[in-house]
């Protein structure tokens, strides 16, 4: 039993239509009309997989094929339709439509399974338009944060009201919420996002786990004043803090070669913002990220610490937000052993590695077992129009999918 490359080509060909920047980019927000475009589009083939189609009041699309005994804990898999502002065709993307895939050939075949199988394509992983991400999942598992609602986008429109307007009732997210024991494990396909895989000549990999991000918004504010006048000893200016900041993070996140801790900073918003003002105000994001706990959590500490020096230096106020903080999370030894072992089935050489990005699946790993699969991409690029992985590699993932859901609807 195999799935059918040629539809699932189309499935992706059809989708990055949805929202295309450029000739091979991606932007489709969270919570908006190309998105909804993309959910209608999916239901669509999800309804031809066999499955029952819903959005729940979260904004997540979920398809659900009905097993023998419903009553039992579901089978979830998928991943996520929205995009960052300048993506690719196939983060998230890859997650959703190899599982669509997946289900409509146990279908095909005449399968039923004892449990029900759920394919999901969770609301606003990316977090980009509202500094908040994997909210769809952490949503139905009741884990959202006081405040999510009233965050705005940069048109100031508040999560609430993009909800509304998507169709969901925000006064029903518990009709929404999936109760303690019902979700049986999670699987996601997902492309690397990083060269391991390519750089080794290697199509598919096995998810070891996924490193612990740590987000934060950093506001810095000084005194603005004549880009021409105010002598450089007695400007309070944010802008150098927040470009000493970044070196530093920089400085922190690179102490140990060869460690696998990242620092970013993806955003830096400035008030007044004119070439001929100092500014007086800069709001930064700062990305932590390490497979280690402790390390990280110390590399955090450095980082306050020199944050504070840096303003002291400058004379600047500053505050500091944290908006995710997750630790590391690994898969299920035993979905890691049917993954390599459906792998090695299809002799394939797939070496383990961990995941710097997070995915939906770190949500659910906190209401239920989960097992990862990684895809080649190219050059690791991702997060970037020049994003790519192969139909030829997208297919043999969606084949060790199917394997793994073969062997985990027998568990």
């Amino acid at each position: 039993m195999k799935i059918n490359n040629v539809r699932l080509q189309s499935y992706f060909e059809a989708m990055s239509a949805i929202g295309k920047i450029g000739e091979t980019g991606t932007c489709r927000p969270a919570h908006t009309a190309l998105e909804k475009q993309a959910f209608e589009l999916a239901g669509s083939w999800m309804q031809e997989a066999g499955m029952s189609v819903r959005i729940d009041n979260f904004g997540n699309l979920i398809g659900r094929l009905e097993g023998k005994n419903p009553g039992l804990p579901v089978l979830m898999m998928g991943s996520h339709l929205d995009s960052q502002p300048y993506g690719g065709r196939f983060d998230g993307v890859a997650g959703v439509l190899c599982a669509i895939e997946v289900v409509r050939t146990l279908h095909e075949n005449g399968i039923q399974p004892e449990r029900s199988i759920e394919v999901i394509s969770f609301a606003d992983e990316e977090g980009w338009r509202f500094n908040k991400g994997l909210f769809g999942s952490r949503g139905i598992l009741g884990k959202l944060e006081e405040g999510e609602l009233q965050r705005k986008d940069q048109d100031g429109i508040t999560r609430a009201q993009a909800l509304k307007d998507f169709g969901c009732d925000i006064t029903k997210f518990a009709v929404s919420e999936y109760q303690p024991g019902s979700i049986f494990c999670f699987l996601e396909l997902h492309i690397e996002q990083g060269p391991i895989l390519d750089y080794s000549n290697k199509p598919i990999g096995v998810v070891s786990g996924i490193s612990g991000p740590l987000w934060w918004t950093v506001k810095l504010k000084g005194m603005a004043g004549h880009a021409g006048s105010v002598p450089m000893p007695m400007r309070r200016d944010a802008m150098m803090g927040a470009a000493e900041i970044t070196i530093a993070l920089n400085e922190i996140a690179t102490q140990v070669p060869g460690n696998p801790t990242v620092g970013t900073v993806g955003t830096l918003k400035v008030f007044p913002a004119s070439r001929n003002i100092i500014a007086e105000e800069v709001e930064m994001t700062v990305d932590l990220r390490d497979i280690d706990l402790d390390r990280r959590n110390r590399y955090e500490q450095q980082l306050r610490d020199r944050i504070a020096a840096i303003c002291a230096k400058h004379k600047l106020e500053y505050s500091i937000s944290e908006d995710t903080n997750s630790e590391p999370r690994y898969c299920a030894d035993w979905i890691k052993k049917i993954i390599h072992s459906e792998c090695e089935k299809m002799q394939l050489d797939a070496p383990e590695l961990m995941s710097g990005p997070f995915h939906d699946a770190l949500a659910l790993s906190y209401a239920c077992d989960y097992g990862m699969i990684f895809v080649r991409c190219k050059d690791g690029i991702s997060h970037n129009p020049l994003e790519y992985a192969s139909y030829e590699d997208l297919a043999l993932g969606a084949n060790v999918l199917l394997g793994t859901v073969t062997e985990v609807l027998k568990k």
